[in-house]
Formats: C-alpha cells, sequence, structure tokens
C-alpha cells in the first residue's frame, strides 16, 4: 500500500492530528496544502489508530514519515507508538510561536508557517526528537 499511497512526493507521508482546535486544523490544512503541491502525500491516521493492517504496513514502510502535531498532548506520536513506530521527524505547531485555541478561522501565514517547518524537518538529516506527551488522560486542551 505504501508505493501507491505515497508515491512521489519524495517518499514522504504525512500524518495530520486534525484536532478539534486551530493547531488541529493547522496541521490538517497544511497537510492537503503540501500534498497538493507534491510534497509528501497525506495519509490516514484514523485508519492507523484503528490498527487497520493496510494502513499499519504501509507507515512501516514508508521511507520517511513527518507526523504533524497540534499540541505537545501528541496525539499523533502515541498513535504510531502504539503500533510500534519509531518517530524521526515530528513537528508539534504549538512549539513553533502558534498557540492553540478554538480559532478555526485559519490565518495564511499560519498555514505556511507550518508547511515551511515540515519542509525543514522532513529534510533533516538527522531526526527529530519527539516531543515529550503530557502523560494526561482526555483531550488536556484548557479551553473545552
Amino acid at each position: 500500500m505504501a508505493e501507491t499511497c505515497c508515491s512521489g512526493g519524495n517518499g514522504v507521508m504525512i500524518l495530520a492530528c486534525s484536532g478539534c482546535s486551530n493547531t488541529g486544523q493547522l496541521s490538517n490544512q497544511a497537510a492537503v496544502e503540501l500534498t497538493r503541491e507534491g510534497f509528501g502525500k497525506m495519509f490516514c491516521l484514523a485508519g492507523i489508530g484503528g490498527k487497520l493492517p493496510g494502513f499499519v504496513q504501509s507507515v512501516k514502510d514508508a521511507p520517511i514519515v513527518v507526523v504533524i502535531d497540534g499540541c505537545p498532548m501528541g496525539c499523533a506520536k502515541a498513535i504510531l507508538e502504539d503500533i510500534h513506530v519509531p518517530l524521526k521527524h515530528c513537528l508539534v505547531i504549538t512549539d513553533e510561536g502558534i498557540e492553540k485555541n478554538k480559532n478555526l478561522q485559519l490565518e495564511r501565514s499560519d498555514i505556511d508557517r507550518v508547511k515551511a517547518a515540515v519542509k525543514r524537518i522532513a529534510d533533516k538529516k538527522e531526526p527529530s526528537a519527539a516531543p515529550e506527551t503530557k502523560g494526561v488522560s482526555g483531550c488536556g486542551c484548557t479551553e473545552c
């Protein structure tokens, strides 16, 4: 499945958290735009989280996997850890100076900043350090 889902785009598989905040939606929008632009291919994090065999095998076979988490809760990171896929290229949007909130009107400048960060991380020769999760249950956001 990895050959068809991640062909082209330099073999970069993009996994976006797509959470219910601005940073989750920035993650998703950046993944969509990068896919349209030919830089990697967005892939289904829900299928991986559901442990569907084809999805799990695809992420294990992908040459480069970039995880975009919206915040330090690290939901996407946790999904990959659960299936024993090492994280080598991980972005936490709030680490880029974008504050998490419930405003779903995304700013073009924020989308562009996330896209540039994904490209920077994917192009690194050395894997980025996987962010630490907060270790709390629930969504962890302060706005709920």
